[in-house]
This record gives C-alpha cells, structure tokens and sequence, in this order.
C-alpha cells in the first residue's frame, strides 16, 4: 500500500478489483478543505480513461510488477515492437497500452516494460530522451540567450517550444514528464 501522495504517472494501481495505469497525477492544496489528488486512470482491461480524485490521506495498493529492459525497434501502424536485451525475444505493444509515451521513443531507445503475469501492461520511459529537430524555422546565429521560443517538430512527431537559436538537424533533449526543451545536445 502507498500513501495518494505518492502516485506518479505510469504507476499501476489495484482500485474495485481492477488494474489501473495512472495517466496523470497532479496534487491539489486548496485553501479550505483537505488536499486531494486529482488523476487520470487508464483501466488496463478495456483501455479506458476515467477521472477519479483520492484524499490525501487515501492508502492504495501499489500492483508489484516485473520489469525488463527492451529496446525499441519499429512500429508498423498501431503496433510497436520491442526486443528484450538479455534473451532477445521479441514482443509487439499496442498503442493504447504505450499512450503519448509514443512521443518519446527513437530508433534503440531502452526501455523498462512492466508485465502483470507474464503480460505487458504498460512501459516506463527514461526521464530525459535525445531527439532530433526535423522541421522548425532558421535560428538566428547571434541569438544565445533569449527567452523567445519557436515551436519544432522532432522526429517522432512530437511539437515542443525551443529558443530561436535551435536548427533543423540539431539534436535536444526533452523531459519525458513534461514533455518540454531541456537542453541542446552536442
């Protein structure tokens, strides 16, 4: 059992004799009133998504999962293959199971799969990823430190804000929790 506090995206969850998979928690401290977290809870069963807010002082149960390390390969369509780095077997995931971390998986990239008897149930990502920039619009060369931003679009589809300085075929690093420009990577 773990404290409401303590709930983090990609954690999975027991709740009604069901496995959840937290989509998202984000902690309220309203100033009357008891604290309260408000989550996004994808069920693991059918795949849907519900709202559902805990106490604070709420205890749930944390589901013990086996991990293993596995390198992404490819995708074909909705599909997404992943190759285990010991034995080199290889399993496919479905989009609904990996959700927008699909954003954040390059060509080799390693990563943790969770299984829940013997089945994947869901995938945790590295906190920080490198990406290439594949389309924003021309930096300027004496730009260095300014707080103006651009959007690009990085080699998985994902669009962040980057500083005016960043080029097309330049690598960065992005936050995997916030999905935000961290730092250009040389």
């Amino acid at each position: 059992m773990i404290s409401a506090t303590s709930l983090r995206r990609g954690m999975i969850i027991r709740k009604e004799k069901k496995l959840f998979s937290v989509f998202s928690a984000i902690h309220h401290t309203p100033g009357k009133g008891r604290g309260f977290i408000q989550t996004k809870l994808r069920n693991l069963e059918t795949g849907a998504i519900t709202d559902y807010r805990f106490r604070s002082v709420d205890n749930i149960e944390k589901v013990a999962l086996d991990q293993q390390d596995m390198e992404y390969l490819y995708n074909d369509g909705n599909d997404y293959y992943f190759m285990n780095i010991s034995t080199y077997e290889q399993i496919h995931l479905d989009q609904t199971i990996l959700g927008d971390n699909i954003l954040f998986l390059s060509s080799n990239i390693v990563i943790k799969v969770d299984f829940y008897d013997e089945n994947p149930v869901g995938i945790q990502i590295p906190n920080t990823v490198e990406l290439e920039v594949i389309e924003t619009e021309p930096g300027l060369k004496t730009a260095t430190a300014s707080s103006v931003n651009k959007p690009a679009k990085l080699e998985t589809g994902l669009i962040v804000q980057v500083p005016i300085f960043v080029n097309t075929g330049e690598k960065i690093r992005i936050d995997t929790n916030e999905g935000t420009y961290l730092e250009r990577v040389r």
